[in-house]
């Protein structure tokens, strides 16, 4: 079976859901299939794996119980697909579409792009720049995203960090959950939904395996991975051991990625009831960083303008440039205690050092240029940092004055998740909390790069504050079945948050600030969830999600005068899914409420001047119809789509949300036959708005998009190791027709003009692995 976790004991005690981590939650035993349909020749029983987070199983191959080959089946080839165990819309992408179609530089956000509703796209070329990921027009840090189940966040805005912590070579499967879940669902942002990423598990044969690529832009991957197989001597411990690099000049002109990653998992039976599970990752990233372009700057300079080689200008790419340095482990309990109760507990860490430089106007236009000597205004010669010019531009690009930002953040989060279950016949009970405090350290300062000093010698930093945050999350589900194919299950939890902040220079402000608030929201449930026959199921779900202020509300003298309540949701959604050996088919409709959606506006502070003060104004109604599905036609075709008809219009005006598409379409065809594999594979983004005026409006209107993706690959002696390794070679060819379009919005230059950032142009992708059996 590969990297698919098997039973670790004859008992069957100790389940594939124990590889993962996660819940041990019980779920009917599947009877393993030989390559040719009937049984194997020693069946094993196993357990299907199960997420803490959204009782969902990380692989649902409804296609074993059928007795068919697994390889030749809609089920396993499906690019997304639903489980027939969701309770909500979820679409699963599986590690064996993800090491097939995904360029090796690739990270999660590359992986759920097919999915539908979500929208994401690099401007730099596959996992070669941090990007952000859209889901039904939720932006990143309004929805979750876990790994191995843990929650982690940036904990002032809840966003993420694409390229900071794990490679694609490092990943399992991943799921978007398209909801906010069940009372045992965890995080910051539980109303957006939740991208759940797993880490990738011990095989059961030991073996190593080297690989590496090279493609478009100079992008270069190699690594090594080691698993240890079942260490008969250790009680049938296992571990897998991965460390691997990418470096890459990038699309965008001058904007290079160097990183080198480690990863590390260990698992350790116990006993036959017993497992401990020991995970960590370190990540070591530098990358140089362009905010997106002016239409002057990509006529005059070509789509891909980045950054510049030219010290004399603000976006030379050393002013420009981010190191970051992350670090996650784990150790994970899960225990068959006897009585029919089982405990799952994680206590974790994660951490992520930042170390910024940038300048204050890159690809600015007239207040970014370099003046080869200083400026003259009113007959005296402008000092560096001073102003000039009826519009009173800042001198701040010129001999012996380079101004920049140089910034850190450094953060450390340590938390524990913990459940105990218990299932009683005709109901399952499940108790648990997350917990987590976070410590945030930041400083900036404007630095003259010229010199290498501050440009204030009395006050160098602008930016001096230390953020807490302590999140604690209680629930308790509970799942009757009133009918044996029948699960209603109502749940509660309530979010609880304490946000603090120390800060002898407060951002933006420059003053002291000391401050400290809770936040709470009770969080109620209800899933239903019907197996109609073994190949078919629907659910309803409703279901309130919660997300705390930003900590950008303490950026004022007097934070008490926000009037800011925490944003929170009403979910309603329907749906069903479908899977057998040719086809599955899912669907879904929702509607979701989106209240106390939070809104800003400048006030006249005394002492201060204007300043941006939040409060809450009106909602916001999101509600789509979503839909994907797989054929299979036999002799190794596949054929599969899916879609999305999206709609988020803000109470009262009926203004689109920036950025968030109308629809959303994907489309192709897989074959695997042998040891080929081939897909053609195209994902289409509807037209959205670019952003939303001070008054509500929205303005420029960004066309739709497409992009269409080409892999071919083939394994050698794939059905007899005996000849030699399985040495697989692959080509991934992304943006086949070379499609250039503007597709978001990037922001405005100092003097206010916009900035956008365009598709990668066509990227040629070829690698190679090498695995060894010994």
């Amino acid at each position: 079976m590969g990297r698919k976790a098997r039973s670790l004991a004859s008992t069957g005690l100790v389940c594939a859901g124990v590889f993962y981590g996660l819940s041990a939650a019980h779920a009917a035993p599947v009877t393993e299939m030989s390559s040719d349909g009937g049984p194997a020749t020693a069946p094993v029983t196993k357990t299907k794996p199960r997420r803490a987070d959204t009782q969902a199983p990380v692989v649902a191959e409804q296609i074993e119980t059928i007795g068919r080959t697994k390889v030749d089946s809609a089920a396993y080839q499906a690019p997304t697909k639903a489980p027939l165990e969701a309770f909500q819309p979820t679409s699963v992408i599986s590690q064996h579409f993800i090491e097939n179609n995904i360029p090796p530089s690739g990270n999660y956000d590359t992986m759920v792009a097919l999915a539908p509703s979500v929208m994401t796209i690099g401007s730099n070329g596959p996992g070669l720049a941090e990007n952000k990921v859209s889901v039904r027009g939720f932006s990143d840090g309004q929805y979750n995203v876990l790994f191995d189940g843990i929650p982690f966040a940036d904990g002032n805005n809840f966003t993420h960090h694409t390229t900071a912590y794990y490679t694609a070579h490092d990943l399992g499967g991943i799921s978007v959950d398209r909801g906010p879940g069940d009372a045992s669902t965890m995080g910051y942002a539980t109303f957006g939904g939740t991208i759940s990423v797993d880490g990738k598990t011990p095989t059961e044969r030991r073996g190593v395996e080297a690989y590496g690529s090279m493609g478009a832009w100079n992008t270069y991957t190699y690594g090594g991975e080691f698993n240890s197989g079942r260490m008969k001597k250790l009680n049938n411990a296992s571990f897998v051991f991965d460390a691997g690099g990418v470096q890459s000049d990038g699309y965008q002109t001058w904007s290079g990625q160097q990183r080198y990653n480690f990863y590390g998992k260990w698992i350790q039976p116990i006993n036959d009831h017993t497992t401990l599970t020991f995970m960590g990752l370190y990540n070591n990233l530098t990358q140089y960083v362009p905010p997106g372009a002016t239409l002057g700057e990509i006529a005059e300079f070509g789509p891909n303008y980045g950054l510049s080689d030219n010290k004399n200008s603000q976006n030379y790419y050393k002013y420009n440039v981010d190191t970051i340095q992350t670090d996650m482990s784990y150790i994970g309990l899960n225990s068959d205690i006897g009585g029919g109760w089982t405990i799952d507990n994680k206590i974790y860490t994660y951490a992520y050092y930042h170390h910024g430089h940038n300048e204050n106007d890159v690809n600015g236009t007239t207040q970014a240029r370099y003046l080869d000597s200083a400026p003259v205004s009113k007959g005296n010669v402008v000092a560096c940092g001073g102003t000039y010019g009826a519009s009173k531009m800042t001198y701040n690009s010129g001999p012996g004055c380079e101004y920049g930002q140089a910034m850190r953040q450094d953060y450390r989060a340590w938390g524990d998740t913990f459940s105990v279950n218990r299932d009683f016949g005709l109901a399952k009970l499940k108790l648990g909390f997350w917990l987590e405090h976070q410590t945030d350290t930041r400083q900036q300062g404007n630095i003259n790069w010229a010199t290498g000093q501050f440009t204030n010698q009395k006050q160098p930093l602008n930016r001096l504050m230390t953020l807490e945050n302590l999140s604690a999350q209680p629930y308790v589900q509970l799942t009757f079945r009133p009918l044996p194919n029948l699960e209603i299950s109502p749940g509660f939890k309530y979010a609880l948050m304490v946000r603090q902040i120390n800060a002898p220079v407060n951002q933006k402000t420059g003053t002291p600030l000391y401050y400290n608030q809770t936040y709470g929201a009770p969080m109620p449930s209800l899933n239903v969830h019907y197996m109609v026959n073994r190949n078919w199921s629907a659910y309803l779900q409703i279901a309130r999600g919660f997300l705390a202020p930003d900590s950008a509300y303490f950026y004022t003298p007097n934070p008490s005068a926000n009037k800011v309540s925490p944003e929170n949701t009403m979910n309603y959604q329907i749906g069903t899914a479908w899977q057998s050996r040719q086809f599955t088919l899912s669907g879904d409709i929702y509607y979701i409420n989106f209240s106390n959606f939070v809104t800003s506006a400048n006030e006249n502070i005394p002492g201060y001047g204007p300043m941006t003060v939040y409060y809450n104004q009106g909602g916001v109604n999101y509600y789509g119809i979503e839909g994907e599905a797989s054929y299979h036609l036999g002799a190794g075709f596949t054929l599969f789509a899916n879609g999305s008809l999206n709609q988020s219009k803000t109470q009262g005006t009926g203004a689109p949300i920036a950025n968030a598409p109308d629809a959303t379409a994907s489309g192709g065809m897989i074959y695997e036959h042998g040891g080929l594999y081939a897909s053609v594979i195209d994902k289409w983004i509807g037209a959205r708005a670019g952003k939303i005026s001070s008054t509500g409006q929205a303005q420029d209107g960004l066309d739709p998009f497409n992009q269409l993706d080409v892999s071919i690959g083939y394994t050698f002696n794939h059905d007899n190791v005996r000849r030699g390794p399985p040495i697989k070679l692959q080509l991934h060819v992304t943006n086949l027709a070379d499609s250039k379009k503007v597709f978001s919005y990037a922001g405005t230059t100092a003097e206010g003009e916009s900035m956008w950032n365009t598709q990668p142009g066509r990227g040629f992708f070829g690698s190679i692995s090498v695995p060894i059996g010994f």
